[in-house]
């Protein structure tokens, strides 16, 4: 790492680059939109002779997958694998979305990484969401470097941009976060911009022009020294203060001149430690040139500073039934323990998985144990089976390069696992394993939609079930209570992307319509009703008639019938004929057409006749009764209300709170959480929050999260329950 300036590109994907854990690198970019992870991405590849100029596969690496709906979208929607090689080490980079609606593929790249580049674009800065993943990581102690893109932009300051990174990222001790090198300018243009044309090593005090299109190292001139000298001196006073020795400092301060070589092995100890945080800029190479400004240096990290897979924590494992399961880390011989990163379906090959294999070394034509289990709340029905996987492969542009095994700590393709899904955990046949689930978010913004043709509704099904396979943030619900489907999103851009994959990949066209959320009714107060059926027109006729008294009961109380019938007015045969129709009419409503709960149903008296009395004579007399007593009574639409939780920035609060009481709810408390947030407590109608994950966004530039879950039902003000009965009786 340093400043070193041997390259030896070779080519991504061959098995002798990944035999050992030790030789594999596997490293997550994390950005906001548009910071340019895509493109730092292909001009690692070019430098590592991995694509030409027009982004073709040349030597082996990749550039990222394409994907008609990126192209349409002009974002990034899923994560992409681009193995490349650089000193014999292979480099798995995994390049996530920027956008907020697809973190589902950014949390499923941390989980396959073992260290991760923050992608800092020099014309936006750090907005907060990429502050959010920073903390994740700083949680589970993810080794992390940051890269400075797009400082050809105007007013692009390496330096500034360098110190907000500082404040944004150092905590409490920002010279944990400080730059490897200063950038280089060029002769200043018309307009006053001077390019950034290369590097100056602060450790070896080395210039580096990539102005030509190849790095070429000079020495600096005297007049270049002292602009130097502060950031090297802070740097290497930030190193030492990380190093193992802890006589270093004070022989520095002393004036003993540490040796170069023992700077850069004390810094690339920090970094894969995640003590220490580099700074590196970036740059795509010019039209014609070879390497792209500051990739060799940012590769020679990488393999240099990044730590190798024997040293990440092992996620938690279990036998199938919950017994815990110790297991070596990144043990090539040990049992087989992998994990289904992402899931894709290919017009050719039918659904390729995206595995890590965190144990064992997967084969081809290997026979190994699927199991899902934890996500039946999302669509996701728990499985275990056994199923012979396919050909092996890395992803090598729009095509596949077979690859003869896996070993523990590499990322690979596999073909023909009909039933896995992301988060899905292979193991041996024989010895079937469970991996702990990674921490997916929840999707908060329904969509409801429906087939748009009988066609459509016969592949809907299919279509569904593929469409949340791939992708566990996806949350599919059968409303019982509505009748519709729904489909749970993390925002509009995620929604869009569905419903397009749906008619593009599946064939299923479908129409979105208003989503419903599931009101009830009850009744007001105490009420009589009678119910009398009876038709004598020749033949076998109909007689019952039963009289009932309705009353309201607690909130939760359900539908009680009781029966106090005396004298036999009602045979005994018949009274469940009666409390059967009272809840049929109950459930399908008595004002708007929604269930009635919380009341209890009292059968006084009745009528029956010894021949045409029935069954389903006296189940009609029991719904024409309770329609009776509602019509004699005030009835009142309960709607559900939901708990909500808002985590914000405390610059957010007031303009949150004002929302949360705009929306009809109670504000329930604040409380105060470290990192300058707070937690904003309330109960509001769910009615009201149906697009609050896209409102909340908006609000709080993207910065707050919020949880929600059922509290109660409660009545509905009468100006808004008045307005859904008129749409009920125009529907119907």
């Amino acid at each position: 790492m340093g400043d070193k300036a041997n390259v030896h590109p070779g080519a991504a994907g061959r098995a002798t680059a990944a035999d050992r854990p030790a030789s594999v690198r596997n490293v997550v970019l994390v950005g906001h939109s548009g910071s340019g992870k895509t493109t730092l991405v292909e001009a690692l590849a070019l430098t590592a002779g991995a694509v030409n100029r027009a982004g073709r596969v040349e030597d082996g690496g990749t550039v990222s997958d394409y994907d008609e709906i990126e192209h349409r979208q002009q974002r990034s929607v899923q994560l992409s694998l681009v193995p490349v090689e650089w000193n014999g080490i292979k480099i798995n980079l995994l390049d996530t979305p920027g956008y907020a609606d697809f973190v589902g593929e950014l949390r499923a790249g941390l989980r396959a990484a073992d260290a991760a580049l923050f992608v800092v674009s020099a014309s936006d800065g750090v907005d907060g969401s990429t502050r959010m993943v920073w903390e994740e990581c700083a949680a589970v102690g993810m080794p992390r470097a940051i890269v400075i893109t797009h400082l050809e932009a105007a007013r692009a300051d390496f330096e500034e941009m360098t110190r907000r990174c500082a404040e944004a990222f150092g905590g409490d001790d920002p010279d944990a976060v400080l730059p490897l090198y200063l950038p280089l300018h060029g002769p200043q243009g018309p307009d006053g911009h001077a390019p950034v044309t290369g590097l100056i090593g602060l450790l070896t005090q080395k210039l580096f022009d990539y102005s030509s299109g190849e790095r070429k190292e000079s020495e600096p001139g005297q007049d270049q020294l002292p602009g130097i000298e502060e950031a090297r001196n802070r740097l290497i006073e930030g190193i030492i203060s990380e190093s193992e020795d802890e006589t270093l400092m004070d022989r520095y301060l002393g004036g003993e001149q540490v040796d170069i070589k023992t700077l850069i092995e004390d810094l690339e100890r920090a970094v894969a430690r995640g003590s220490f945080f580099p700074v590196l800029a970036a740059a795509p190479a010019a039209e014609g040139a070879r390497q792209g400004l500051g990739t060799v240096e940012l590769l020679e990290l990488i393999t240099g500073g990044f730590p190798t897979p024997f040293e990440h924590p092992m996620p938690g494992v279990t036998t199938i039934d919950g017994k815990p399961r110790e297991l070596k880390a990144c043990d090539t011989e040990g049992p087989l323990v992998a994990e289904v990163v992402k899931t894709a379906s290919d017009p050719y090959v039918g659904r390729l998985s995206l595995v890590r294999v965190f144990s064992g070394t997967l084969r081809p034509d290997q026979t190994v144990h699927v199991s899902g289990h934890g996500l039946a709340d999302r669509g996701h029905e728990d499985h275990d089976v056994d199923e012979k996987i396919g050909a092996l492969a890395m992803p090598f542009g729009k095509q596949q390069r077979p690859v003869t095994h896996a070993v523990a700590g590499d990322l690979v393709c596999v073909a023909k696992l009909g039933r896995a899904e992301t988060g899905d955990t292979l193991s041996a046949k024989d010895d079937p394993l469970l991996m702990e689930p990674w921490q997916m978010p929840d999707p908060l913004l329904p969509l409801a939609i429906q087939a748009h043709s009988k066609a459509d509704e016969d592949k809907l099904s299919q279509g569904l079930a593929r469409l949340v396979a791939e992708d566990p943030t996806m949350r599919l619900e059968q409303n019982q209570d509505t009748h519709q489907v729904v489909l749970w999103c993390l925002g509009e851009a995620h929604a869009d992307v569905a419903l397009e994959r749906l008619r593009s990949r599946y064939g299923v066209q479908v129409d979105v319509v208003p989503h419903k959320v599931s009101l009830r009714e009850t009744f007001a107060g105490r009420s009589g009703g009678r119910g009398r059926h009876v038709k004598q027109s020749g033949g076998h006729g109909q007689y019952a008639i039963c009289e009932i008294e309705v009353e309201p009961l607690p909130g939760g109380s359900g539908i009680e019938f009781v029966d106090k019938v005396v004298g036999g007015a009602v045979p005994r045969q018949f009274i469940p004929s009666v409390e059967k129709g009272v809840r049929a009419q109950a459930a399908k409503g008595v004002a708007a057409g929604y269930p009635l709960v919380d009341v209890r149903v009292t059968l006084l008296d009745g009528k029956a006749h010894s021949v045409d009395s029935s069954d389903a004579a006296f189940q009609t007399a029991g719904a024409l009764a309770l329609r009776e007593a509602a019509a004699d009574a005030t009835i009142h639409l309960l709607e559900p209300v939901a708990e909500v939780s808002v985590l914000v920035g405390d610059e957010y609060v007031g303009a949150v709170m004002s929302d949360l009481s705009a929306r009809r709810g109670r504000l329930l408390g604040t409380e105060q959480v470290t990192g300058g947030r707070t937690l904003v407590r309330a109960e509001v109608p769910e009615i009201e929050i149906g697009r609050y994950a896209v409102d909340l966004r908006s609000l709080s530039h993207g910065t707050a999260r919020f949880s929600r879950s059922y509290a109660r039902h409660e009545p509905m003000p009468p100006q808004l329950a008045q307005k859904v009965r008129q749409e009920a009786q125009q529907a119907s």
